[in-house]
């Protein structure tokens, strides 16, 4: 099953909440997006704006992945009390922002990668990158698209199957919990 992906997409308040529904289910699932579990929506919520606030002053662009009407008739039947998708459901999110530096303008970051653990395994995953790959080529005098992952959960293989290298590595930067530091993982995709 494919997703449509929309870039920049109007920010309404159904997109909203849908991006809010999928940060904090990505995180309650143990997702590398910020967050150590338990969370609720307004936990997430402050980050979310942040990417809001950015996309208004043009630094940053909203990646959707959502089915359509005929992929959502056709999903497993795994969400909720009837197992559906709901049309335009927000199920893969990313933020692809320009580096503001003046001397990294030639490079973007890629922010806060989300696939829906319900519809994590499927592709969904590589699609996105894809996706964001597309946008980033369409970007004037963008060479590359760099990210940061947390270690120790399997995410740089997965980058790496997707064509990133691992460039960098700062260890145990990220702290997870008390006793469980996690190395803060820097992985770069070139596009020329």
């Amino acid at each position: 099953m494919s997703l449509a992906f929309t870039l920049d997409p109007a920010v309404t308040p159904a997109l909203r909440n849908g991006l809010l529904t999928l940060w904090t289910d990505v995180s309650n699932a143990g997702g590398s997006v910020g967050f150590v579990p338990p969370v609720e929506a307004g936990d997430v919520r402050p980050a979310l704006v942040r990417h809001f606030v950015a996309m208004s002053e043009g630094h940053t662009r909203l990646l959707v992945g959502r089915y359509d009407a005929d992929d959502a008739d056709d999903a497993d039947d795994t969400d909720g009390a009837d197992g559906a998708d709901k049309e335009g459901e927000v199920v893969a999110a990313a933020f692809l922002a320009a580096n503001t530096h003046p001397l990294m303008r030639h490079w973007a970051w890629l922010h806060t990668v989300m696939v829906h653990p319900r519809r994590q395994g499927g592709g969904h995953g590589r699609a996105l990158l894809a996706a964001a790959e597309r946008a980033a080529r369409a970007m004037p005098g963008i060479e590359a698209i760099r990210l940061t992952c947390r270690g120790g959960t399997g995410l740089e293989r997965f980058y790496e199957a997707c064509g990133y290298k691992e460039v960098g590595r700062v260890p145990g930067a990220i702290r997870v919990g008390p006793g469980d530091d996690r190395d803060d993982v820097t992985m770069l995709l070139a596009l020329v």
